[in-house]
């Protein structure tokens, strides 16, 4: 018996993170894939818990004998997802769930065509810019550079089976839940 890919991504600010912590505590069978990175740990940050941290020459040396679904150069780091890992947790037949953005989503489903795709919006432009103002990170100019590179991902989520629109936060993880609970 295999397990289901489930594909979430989402602007920055959409809530898609929050979104996935709490549905992986609703649904046990479901388990995060972790990325693989070259950037540094953060405080607090475990190899093997919030990412497999790697070399520079490790990730090239992995991805030149293909060994992710998708990779991405992120802020001059590297990101992926090792294909082994995915395929190792569903062949358990646990259902694996990918937290990546439209790109990394489009490169995995062109692997693997049965994965679930779920794309979460922020309910308006402006409910989006509130959210990234109300986290206090970043000054104004950064915001608003995150909005525009949030308007360009939306306009790429008519390629996922399933678009939900978290304007309230309970009615998206509800709706998450359906999709995932078997």
């Amino acid at each position: 018996m295999s397990g289901q890919l489930f594909i979430i991504s989402g602007p920055s600010g959409a809530g898609k993170s929050s979104l996935c912590a709490k549905l992986l505590e609703a649904c046990p069978n479901l388990h995060l894939s972790i990325s693989c990175t070259t950037r540094k740990p953060r405080v607090g940050e475990q190899n093997g818990r919030e990412y497999h941290f790697l070399s520079l020459a490790d990730f090239e040396a992995q991805k030149q004998a293909g060994a992710f679904l998708e990779w991405a150069l992120v802020h001059g780091n590297y990101y992926g997802t090792r294909q082994s890992d995915v395929e190792s947790l569903l062949q358990q037949g646990k259902d694996v769930l990918l937290e990546i953005d439209w790109q990394g989503a489009a490169q995995v489903a062109n692997k693997i065509p049965a994965a679930t795709r779920i794309f979460i919006l922020p309910p308006s432009v402006e409910v989006l810019r509130e959210r990234l103002t109300a986290r206090g990170q970043d000054d104004a100019s950064i915001i608003e550079q995150r909005v525009a590179a949030a308007e360009a991902e939306m306009a790429h989520a008519g390629e996922a089976q399933y678009q939900i629109i978290n304007d309230n936060f309970d009615t998206a993880l509800n709706a998450l839940i359906t999709l995932v609970k078997p």
